[in-house]
């Protein structure tokens, strides 16, 4: 018999022999260590993730595990045709995909989900290997008012495209708040509430956030119990999609709002009115259950372990006690006692439990709070490291610089960027990376985290991405000057020498401002001589604080640009929506002045332009998915399940961001939007009346009856929301773009006269 030969290092043998075995055995190994990955829950997590975001490259992408769970951190190269992406965790990977994506691919995942990715057709190498550590372990985002403003009416496609992209961004600690009216419903339920009682409770679904932050009741309900069951379905999915990719979903906690008809079946119930909030109605006002009844712990528990039951837990709960609102006592004993007893009924459900509470209630009521030692007293009543904090508006007020830095407890700096949805280009990149390095700093080791706080997606997504990724150690980041070019590639897909032009001169004049409330153009206020006080609007505040030519100038370097991407397409609507904005300001200001003045002729020259900016504006913004009214409306119909709901649904979508409660509230205007369909029928609509009331005044050598013409817009903007006025489209029309250069063109000798020094 021949005697079998087996390979052994000592043999020689022949080269290519050596060589194939080699390669063989290398396969052997490759295919080993990646079916061993694709096992890994969070590689294959990253996988989906992949495959959703980037399917054309899938099949050469190599994702790998690194072994490091002390810090979050990713690392990137080339390997042959392939890009391996190694992290400690999915959210890591999925950092690394995103730096990827914008660095090399000069692409950007929009958190619009209308907004297409465009990548190049081949893969782009990474000529160095790439490794990035996170700066601080949490990663925040979401505000409750989000909740409002934008999300109402999110079904799982939007909610699935809008959790890649909080990964893309390292976002891990999510506000996860969908779905409690539900549990809610349960716990007042086996308190022995009827059906009537708890949903009459409820406001409508887009005011629920300022029901949860114990600010209303009641506004805008019933809520159907379709709403419920839909929610709580929803949330479900949400949350273990946020976990799958290494989050951990904040979800509420009971703040000792109730029910007032709790009294019927407990009687002796320690109840103290939170008063008025926003000018409603004694009805609408919210009750505060003292924490230190048995019966607070009781209804914490039963929340959270039906809370647990339905959605899981990460052990983190938001809980806001006091924000916007006037506690029952303000001294330090009371507050600091209210605040301990608190925390322990959350205990006494979840032994494992982390508090986490905004601070916004420091800034926004700090007259009251910054005396005494109340700041002090009400955060440092019980163990520190079961407390996280949100430095709500560090842009503006950093609050850990006012409080020693929170005495010791653990804070987020956070980026608020947008009140109430509002669409106005507002931002300020230098005093963000000033502020964000100055907390590294000095900002003390219970400095953990960055975050966001934003009230409504607005028109400035890029701001937010810069906040997150300031969270990373990317030197680029500290160049803010760098950063905007590296961004005006991603605009442009390549790099474009008329983008950069525009984005440097963005960011050079226009974003260095601190958004504020009610921050958005005249257009999208109700008109007024300023004859009468109470016709004013609070939130409404169209001021700028930069040459208007420059929106011209940097709309001629974009229009130049060699590029056609989407994202190019949004810049453009985007900055002729609001040169046309600021124009038409400036215009009101002389209208009022002819006026005045008596020069009639003016009067109605100015009128004829500004009815024209109001046509173009509604023109242009229907170019865009993002600046859609018919978008909001459909979202929200499409919740309801029968005609009633659905009709339902779409009046309390029409509300809040027209007059959000009653007609002529305090917060009319609070959420208004630059979106087509809005602005042609609810904005032009009464700049139009105003207009033809002022010429029939003029015509009749009368003055201008303010007065009466206020009565009759009241009443066309409840009937605007009531009576589902106009019927709008939800797919974008024409070419933004060329409509742009369009617009711009018309304009060009009055805004050049008018502005150019």
């Amino acid at each position: 018999m021949e005697k079998k030969h087996y390979f052994c290092p000592k043999q020689i043998i022949n080269p290519m022999k050596k060589l194939y075995l080699i390669t063989l055995l290398g396969l052997v190994l490759c295919f080993s260590c990646t079916k061993k990955a694709e096992t890994d829950p969070e590689v294959i997590a990253m996988r989906g993730l992949v495959n959703r975001v980037v399917p054309e490259y899938s099949e050469n992408i190599v994702l790998e595990r690194l072994q490091n769970d002390t810090i979050d951190r990713f690392e990137m190269e080339t390997k042959g045709k392939n890009l391996v992406i190694r992290g400690n965790n999915a959210n890591s990977m999925a950092v690394g995909l995103n730096h990827y994506l914008k660095y090399y691919c000069m692409a950007q995942y929009s958190w619009f989900m209308e907004e297409p990715l465009q990548i190049p057709a081949t893969m782009p190498a990474v000529p160095e290997k790439v490794s990035l550590s996170a700066r601080v372990p949490d990663r925040f985002f979401l505000n409750y008012c989000t909740y409002g403003y934008t999300m109402p009416w999110w079904g799982w496609s939007q909610w699935e495209h809008f959790i890649d992209w909080m990964a893309l961004n390292g976002i891990n600690l999510p506000l996860a708040i969908t779905g409690q009216e539900s549990v809610w419903y349960e716990v007042w339920s086996d308190l022995g509430l009827t059906d009537e009682e708890i949903r009459s409770y409820f406001t409508g679904p887009a005011h629920l956030p300022w029901h949860r932050m114990q600010n209303i009741d009641r506004w805008g309900g019933p809520l159907p119990m379709s709403w419920l069951d839909n929610q709580k379905e929803l949330q479900k999915q949400i949350v273990a999609r946020e976990r799958e990719l290494n989050m951990k979903p904040v979800l509420p906690g009971f703040a000792g709002h109730v029910p007032p008809c709790i009294t019927r079946i407990y009687p002796d119930a320690p109840l103290a009115s939170l008063g008025d909030w926003a000018g409603f109605d004694s009805i609408c006002w919210c009750k505060f259950l003292d924490p230190e009844c048995e019966l607070y712990s009781e209804i914490q528990k039963k929340f959270i372990e039906k809370e647990i039951e339905f959605y899981g837990t990460d052990h983190i709960y938001g809980i806001d006690i006091f924000n916007e609102m006037i506690p029952p006592s303000w001294e330090p004993e009371y507050l600091g006692r209210v605040s301990r007893q608190v925390y322990e009924s959350l205990e006494a459900a979840d032994p494992e439990a982390t508090w986490l509470e905004m601070t916004w209630l420091f800034w926004n009521e700090r007259q009251y709070w910054e005396i005494d030692n109340r700041i002090e007293a009400y955060i440092t009543s019980f163990d520190k490291n079961k407390r996280l904090l949100l430095d709500y508006y560090c842009e503006r007020q950093p609050i850990w610089e006012r409080t020693n830095s929170y005495y010791g407890v653990p804070y987020i700096w956070c980026y608020l960027g947008n009140f109430g949805g509002n669409s106005m280009l507002a931002g300020n990149l230098d005093t963000v990376n000033v502020r964000i390095e100055r907390a590294f700093e000095k900002g003390g080791d219970n400095f953990v985290g960055i975050g966001s706080t934003l009230e409504g997606f607005d028109c400035n997504p890029f701001m937010y991405e810069y906040v997150f990724e300031k969270a990373w150690d990317n030197p680029l980041t500290k160049d803010v000057d760098a950063w905007v070019l590296r961004l005006a590639d991603q605009r442009a897909g390549k790099e474009d020498p008329d983008m950069r032009a525009a984005w440097s001169l963005l960011a050079d004049s226009v974003y260095n401002k601190v958004s504020s409330p009610g921050q958005t153009v005249r257009i999208n206020q109700r008109p007024t001589m300023g004859t009468i006080d109470k016709y004013r609007q609070y939130y409404v505040a169209p001021t700028y604080k930069y040459n208007n030519i420059t929106l011209l100038d940097v709309l001629d370097d974009l229009l130049a640009a060699d590029c056609d991407t989407r994202t190019r397409h949004f810049d453009a609507v985007n900055i002729t929506r609001q040169l046309l904005g600021n124009y038409f300001s400036d215009l009101y200001a002389d209208y009022v002045k002819a006026y005045r003045e008596d020069d009639y002729e003016k009067v109605r020259e100015l009128e004829k332009t500004m009815t024209s900016i109001l046509d173009d504006t509604d023109k242009i913004l229907a170019t865009e998915s993002a600046f859609l009214v018919g978008r909001w409306i459909r979202d929200a119909r499409a919740i309801g399940t029968t005609e009633e709901d659905k009709d339902y649904f779409e009046s309390n979508a029409r509300n809040i961001i027209t007059t959000w409660g009653e007609e002529d509230a305090l917060l009319n205007e609070y959420a208004s939007r630059a979106w087509a369909g809005l602005t042609v029928t609810y904005y032009a609509y009464r700049w139009k009346e105003f207009f033809k009331d002022v010429d029939a005044a003029i015509d009749e050598s009368i003055p201008f009856n303010e007065k009466a013409y206020h009565e009759r817009i009241c009443k066309y903007e409840g009937q605007w929301w009531r009576e589902r006025l106009g019927t709008f489209s939800a797919e974008p029309q024409g070419d933004g773009v060329a409509l742009a250069k369009e617009i711009a063109d018309k304009y060009r000798a009055e805004l050049e006269a008018r502005y150019r020094k």
